[in-house]
C-alpha cells in the first residue's frame, strides 16, 4: 500500500462514540446505514424528526434564537458596520434546529431560512463521545443572518501542538456527504460581538458553514455526493483543524473558501475527494487558507484565489506539503511549498496578468499533452503538482482548444489541444525547498533576489517589484478566450517608473527559454510570456 493511500484509510476512520453501531469504512467513503441515523426533514412549515414534528425539547430542538449581528446597536456593541447588520424581524424568520445529543443525523429537505447548530454543552469539548455525525441527504439550507451550519460545543480531539500532520479521526464534528446527492448551503457570517462591559471576543462566525472544533468532511459509501457552498463572506471554516477524506466540496466564497485560524497550529488535511473553491465573489480572499499547514495527501484540488487582491490558491502561514494527488491553484502571490513535499509542483509565473479562463495546455517531452488549465480568475501564478509530473522537459502553451475531461478549471486527461501559441520564461529555480539558486536562466534584476522565492511576501515583506502587479491590465476582450493578456498596462505596455523586470514583452525571443524542466522537487519558472505561433 502507498503511503498517501494509507493515509486517506486513516483519515476516514471514524469513530463514532454514542452511537448504536460504528459506520464500515472503505476507501472512498463512510458507510452508515438508515438505521443508525436520526432523521431530519426540514420544510419551511414544519420540521420532522424520524416522521414526528420537532418540539423544543429532546436530542433535536427547534428555536428562533440565532446568533447574529444586531442592527442599530451602538459601538459598545462590537466591530460590524451597516453592511454586517440585520434587523430582529430578518433574524426571527429563520427556524434554528439545535442538536443537543451526541449521534449521527440524515438531513434532507428545503430549508429556506434557518440555521442547523451542534451545540453539546459546555463539557462537550473535552468529552471523546460528544461527537456528532451530519450527513446531508439531498438538503438545501440558507441562511442569510449567520452560519448555515454552525458547531458551537462538542468534543476538541486535537491538542494545541504545532505539528504539520494530525490525527482528527476522533474529531467532535464530521459532515458528510450522502452518495448520489446534490446538496446546497447558502450563509452569512456574524461579525466581531464583544462580551458586554468590555471589547473581548463574545461571537465571531466568518463562514457559511462554522466549527469552534475540528471537522471531518468525507463522502459515505461510494463518495459520490455533492455539497455546494455559497458563502456571503469565508466558505468553511474551523477553529482548529479540517480533514477532507472523501466527496465532492464545491466552495464559491466572498472571502477564503476553506479556513482554519489556530495561528501556528491549524492543519488543512485533504485526503481524497476533490474540492474546488473559488474565492473571487469580494476583494479579496484565497482558495485554501491555513494559519498552520496544507497538506495534500490525495484527491483533486482546485482553488482560485481573489482576482483583485494579492492572495493565492493554496496559503498557509506554516508551509505546504503536497505528497499526492491533483492540485491545481492560482492566484497572485506564491506561497513556499515545503521542501518535505514529496510529489513534483510546477509553479508558473507570469509577466502578465492571465484572463480567467484562458486555455493553456502542458504537455511532455514527446509533444503528448499532460494537463489543460482554465482558471476560474484572473491570475499571475499558477501552481500544479500530480502524480504524472516527472523528471523530464515540458512545454507550455496557450491554446485554442482543448478536449479532454474538465474537473472545473483543471482538464487532465487531455484528449486534443489545437491553435497553440508557445510559451518561454526569463528564469527559473530548481528543488525541494526555498532558497535554491537560478538553474536554466537567471532572474532579471527586481524579481526574487538570490534566487528565493516570495513566501507569501518580498524581502522586508514587499511584494516582489515587476513579478506580481500592483493592479490589473485592462482585460482585452479579444483574446479573453484564449487568455492572452493586453500588451498595454503596467506588465505589457511602457515601463513604469519602479517596477522591477520591465516590460517583458521586449525580450528577444531567444532569451527566452521553452523547456519548462523538472529535476525532482519544486520547479518555479518566472516571466512567462509568448514566444511566438507555433
Amino acid at each position: 500500500m502507498k503511503r498517501h493511500d494509507f493515509a486517506v484509510l486513516l483519515g476516514l476512520s471514524l469513530i463514532l462514540n454514542g452511537c448504536s453501531a460504528a459506520p464500515s469504512v472503505s476507501s472512498t467513503g463512510i458507510t452508515v446505514s438508515q438505521e443508525e441515523a436520526t432523521l431530519i426533514q426540514l420544510g419551511d412549515d414544519q420540521i420532522l424528526i424520524n416522521g414526528q414534528p420537532a418540539g423544543e425539547t429532546g436530542a433535536v430542538q427547534l428555536s428562533h434564537d440565532i446568533v447574529y449581528y444586531e442592527a442599530g446597536q451602538d459601538v459598545d456593541y462590537g466591530e460590524g458596520n451597516t453592511e454586517d447588520e440585520h434587523s430582529a424581524e430578518e433574524a426571527q424568520a429563520h427556524t434554528v434546529i439545535t442538536i443537543r445529543e451526541p449521534g449521527t443525523y440524515r438531513v434532507s429537505g428545503k430549508l429556506s431560512a434557518g440555521q442547523i447548530a451542534i451545540d453539546l454543552g459546555e463539557e462537550a469539548k473535552d468529552d471523546p463521545n460528544a461527537v456528532v455525525n451530519l450527513i446531508l441527504d439531498q438538503a438545501e439550507i440558507t441562511c442569510t443572518v449567520a452560519p448555515a451550519i454552525i458547531v458551537y460545543n462538542a468534543y476538541e480531539c486535537a491538542k494545541e501542538e504545532a505539528l504539520s500532520t494530525v490525527d482528527t479521526q476522533a474529531a467532535g464534528f464530521n459532515l458528510i456527504v450522502a452518495d448520489g446527492t446534490e446538496n446546497t448551503v447558502s450563509g452569512a457570517y456574524v461579525a466581531r460581538i464583544y462580551k458586554e462591559g468590555t471589547t473581548k471576543k463574545l461571537h465571531k462566525y466568518d463562514a457559511a458553514i462554522e466549527s469552534k472544533v475540528s471537522l471531518n468532511l468525507s463522502g459515505e459509501t461510494a463518495g459520490t455526493g455533492t455539497l455546494t457552498v455559497e458563502a456571503s463572506n469565508e466558505g468553511i471554516e474551523t477553529s482548529m483543524h479540517m480533514t477532507i477524506n472523501g466527496g465532492s466540496w464545491i466552495i464559491h466564497s466572498a472571502d477564503d473558501s476553506l479556513n482554519a485560524n489556530e495561528d501556528g497550529v491549524s492543519v488543512i488535511t485533504i485526503n481524497g475527494g476533490t474540492v474546488r473553491c473559488n474565492a473571487g465573489g469580494g476583494q479579496e480572499g484565497d482558495g485554501i487558507d491555513s494559519n498552520g499547514w496544507i497538506v495534500i495527501n490525495g484527491g483533486t484540488v482546485i482553488a482560485a484565489a481573489n482576482p483583485a487582491s494579492m492572495d493565492s490558491g493554496l496559503d498557509s502561514d506554516n508551509g505546504i506539503l503536497i505528497h499526492g494527488g491533483t492540485v491545481l491553484a492560482s492566484g497572485n502571490m506564491f506561497d513556499e511549498v515545503d521542501s518535505a513535499s514529496t510529489q513534483n509542483v510546477m509553479v508558473f509565473s507570469f509577466a502578465q496578468t492571465q484572463n480567467a479562463g484562458g486555455k493553456l495546455v502542458l504537455s511532455d517531452s514527446a509533444g503528448q499533452p499532460l494537463a489543460g488549465f482554465t482558471a476560474a480568475n484572473d491570475y499571475t501564478v499558477l501552481v500544479y503538482s500530480s502524480p504524472l509530473l516527472s523528471e523530464q522537459d515540458y512545454t507550455l502553451a496557450y491554446a485554442e482548444t482543448i478536449e479532454g475531461e474538465d474537473l472545473g478549471g483543471l482538464i487532465t486527461p487531455v484528449t486534443s489541444a489545437a491553435g497553440l501559441t508557445t510559451l518561454g520564461y526569463t528564469g527559473t529555480t530548481l528543488g525541494r525547498g526555498m532558497g535554491m539558486q537560478p538553474q536554466g536562466g537567471e532572474f532579471s534584476e527586481g524579481e526574487f533576489p538570490e534566487g528565493e522565492f516570495p513566501g507569501g511576501e518580498g524581502p522586508q515583506g514587499e511584494l516582489p517589484q515587476g513579478e506580481f502587479p500592483q493592479g490589473k491590465p485592462p482585460v482585452d476582450e479579444a483574446n479573453r478566450e484564449t487568455g492572452r493578456p493586453d500588451q498595454e498596462g503596467p506588465m505589457g505596455g511602457k515601463p513604469e517608473e519602479g517596477r522591477g523586470p520591465q516590460n517583458h514583452a521586449d525580450v528577444p525571443a531567444g532569451e527566452l527559454n521553452t523547456a519548462f524542466t523538472i529535476q525532482s522537487g519544486v520547479a518555479l519558472f518566472s516571466g512567462i510570456q509568448v514566444l511566438g505561433e507555433d
